[in-house]
């Protein structure tokens, strides 16, 4: 039961550093990278898709990617999506080739997506220290019953915050990666 628990509080640890990958990987540097456009869709026959299984995103040069529609139909369609996106990007089009410059950031951008930064990465410790409190509750509701004893649930609840710290020094670590990214020139 006590390792049940310590194996779903790891694993929906580990979800939450995954959404703060991706969460971060939304967050535009001034290089370009194909992550960028993960989150933007595009009507393909009926459904949306995401951009990378309507077309091929590569990188061009380190300030620029180029999206190459799997259907000549599509360079309007992905262009017009990209134009609609809140990431600030102006496509061009040359035939069926989409170039899409990164714009430099400004000093006020940056801080800007340095404070976005920081938001995501707190939501990340809040939802860990959330998870820790759920398992904590059920180790007490576990001893109450007396199906383990008192030494078990301390046990289990300082293994469970070796997990949490371990967790939360991740988070500061991709936070100073984050930062470090935003601040290049």
């Amino acid at each position: 039961m006590i390792n049940e628990i310590k194996k779903d509080t790891q694993e929906r640890m580990d979800k939450s550093l995954e959404s703060l990958h991706s969460a971060f990987n939304k967050i535009r540097t001034g290089r370009a990278h194909p992550s960028i456009l993960d989150a933007i869709k595009v009507d393909y026959y009926g459904s949306e898709l995401p951009i990378g299984q309507a077309a091929n995103v590569n990188v061009e040069d380190s300030r620029t990617l180029v999206v190459i529609p799997w259907e000549k139909t599509m360079v309007p369609v992905i262009e017009k999506a990209i134009m609609k996106s809140d990431l600030g990007l102006n496509p061009s089009t040359a035939g069926s080739n989409i170039r899409i410059p990164m714009p430099a950031l400004t000093e006020e951008t940056r801080k800007g997506y340095i404070k976005q930064a920081r938001a995501e990465a707190e939501n990340a410790r809040i939802a860990i220290r959330n998870i820790r409190r759920d398992a904590n509750t059920h180790l007490k509701a576990l001893m109450k019953d007396k199906e383990i004893s008192e030494d078990e649930e301390r046990r289990a609840q300082e293994d469970i915050q070796k997990v949490t710290d371990k967790h939360t020094a991740e988070i500061d670590k991709l936070l100073a990666n984050k930062e470090e990214d935003l601040m290049q020139i």
